[in-house]
């Protein structure tokens, strides 16, 4: 894999850190890489990408749940006039 030779390798963990990788996928993609491995470190980091993306979905489903509550609370409420009570009215009219 061709990385920027000014990439330290600290320089790519922290990236990975910061990019919510865990210690074990930080260790094989280091791993990889130092073994020439490009295609398996690039699976690795596009499955990781994956998953954010799907945490990102459900996390999003969340907020339009909450969105819809809230835009369901705030709506105004219809204008009703209190119905009148008529022995001869139809219940289902």
């Amino acid at each position: 894999m061709t990385i920027n030779r000014n990439e330290s390798s600290e320089a790519i963990i922290q990236n990975l850190k910061d990019a919510g990788c865990n210690l074990e996928t930080i260790a094989q993609f280091m791993a990889d890489l130092q073994e020439g491995k490009e295609a398996s470190s690039l699976k690795r980091l596009a499955a990781h990408r994956k998953n954010l993306l799907d945490a990102l979905h459900r996390e999003q489903k969340c907020i339009d749940c909450l969105d819809y509550l809230i835009y369901q609370l705030k709506k105004p409420k219809e204008n009703k006039t209190p119905e009148r009570s008529n022995f001869y009215d139809h219940p289902y009219k």
